[in-house]
């Protein structure tokens, strides 16, 4: 793939992956990017996962047409970009490797040396002249490795993002960008918006007209699209104006009280309810859900004296990637000694800039006139707000 006319893609799909990070369902795979800029010395732009070494090197020998790389740039040493690494330095022995000071103390760590002999340590600030091209290196701290650099080539006006504007999928998938990118993003940078917000800023003064992420497609029309989603996703604004009902039910009363809310809701006009059963629903999806709308419903039942696991899996998994400036309302089933609600507001309000709805809907068993009634009253406090 020739993205410029120094500039070719040869990174990788993968179809064999089933879970990739060993947790994130990928039905429709993986792509593991790399680039390699041709100009009077010749870059290589990070590696693949070790799966895909040998068809890597393929392709880099295939571009370069007999002629040999003089730098390796790394800017992020997650394995599933840096394990060519040690495959490229046997490959091309003169070969400089370019990466920041962290990242050479993780290639000690995964394959044993830190290429004192040939390495070339970058920070903010410094700059690779390739002859017609020069490469700007820009920090990226924690978006989402501690070593991350990203790179911008000035004459094509490129922006090498690392896992930046990354996305879920091989680049064969035909499939829409922001779904799985939002997935992507929540599950795997969401945790580090300010340090995202923070890259933001060091992009908005460069002139961007291309961004080659690390994984998923080539972006080069209507930047401003995906720019403005990580805008609000790293601002942890809302995407989507609706409601996520988020549910477990043991016996299909607590699913029968989430379903009655999601009626009345819509028939009050709400723009989208969506309606989320922990035990069976792609958690990744359903935390992808709770941060793209601006309003949550938690309805689940006491159990163990504390709450159901999936539900306490749901709600640590928000936390963990920091759940914040959303309303959140509570629905708990009791039959004898309902503390469902109790123990999920106390394990959100450490969260940042959450409001609690001031009703809660209180089932015991099953449902009946007062609990009903109190589901009309959440409704139209939900719509309310």
């Amino acid at each position: 793939m020739q993205i410029t006319n120094d500039i070719r893609y040869i990174g990788v799909n993968d179809h064999d992956i089933d879970l990739f990070e060993g947790q994130y369902i990928v039905e429709n795979g993986m792509a593991y990017n790399s680039y390699v800029i041709t100009d009077d010395k010749i870059a290589v732009m990070d590696t693949v996962d070790a799966h895909f070494k040998e068809e890597w090197i393929e392709n880099l020998k295939a571009v370069l047409d007999g002629r040999s790389p003089d730098y390796l740039i790394v800017q992020h040493m997650e394995p599933d970009h840096s394990a060519g690494i040690d495959a490229f330095a046997k490959a091309y022995p003169d070969a400089v490797i370019v990466a920041s000071a962290p990242a050479f103390t993780m290639m000690k760590q995964f394959f044993g040396t830190d290429y004192a002999d040939r390495r070339q340590i970058i920070k903010e600030g410094d700059s690779l002249s390739l002859g017609t091209h020069t490469l700007q290196f820009v920090a990226a701290p924690m978006v989402h490795w501690p070593e991350v650099m990203v790179t911008y080539d000035s004459t094509d006006k490129v922006l090498f993002s690392a896992d930046g504007f990354g996305k879920f999928g091989a680049l064969d998938a035909e499939e829409d960008w922001a779904c799985e990118a939002r997935r992507y993003y929540f599950g795997i940078v969401g945790k580090f918006g300010m340090q995202v917000q923070n890259l933001l800023k060091k992009a908005a003064a460069l002139d961007i007209q291309i961004i080659c992420p690390l994984h998923g497609p080539i972006l080069k029309e209507n930047l401003d699209y995906y720019v403005n989603l990580y805008q609000t996703w790293s601002s942890y604004g809302v995407e989507s104006e609706g409601i996520m009902i988020a549910y477990t039910s043991v016996y299909g009363n607590t699913k029968t009280a989430a379903e009655l809310l999601a009626e009345k809701l819509t028939a009050k006009g709400c723009p989208k309810v969506v309606v989320a059963d922990l035990a069976r629903e792609d958690m990744a999806e359903c935390v992808e859900d709770a941060f793209r709308y601006g309003k949550l419903v938690l309805a689940t039942t006491t159990y163990n004296a504390e709450i159901f696991p999936f539900m306490r899996e749901f709600i640590d998994e928000l936390i963990s990637h920091s759940y914040q400036k959303r309303t959140v309302a509570l629905m708990e089933n009791g039959s004898w000694a309902p503390m469902a609600a109790k123990a999920m507001r106390t394990r959100l309000e450490g969260c940042k800039d959450i409001t609690f709805t001031e009703n809660t809907v209180q089932i015991r068993s099953a449902l009946n006139d007062e609990s009903i009634a109190q589901i009309e009253t959440l409704a139209e406090e939900l719509m309310a707000k």
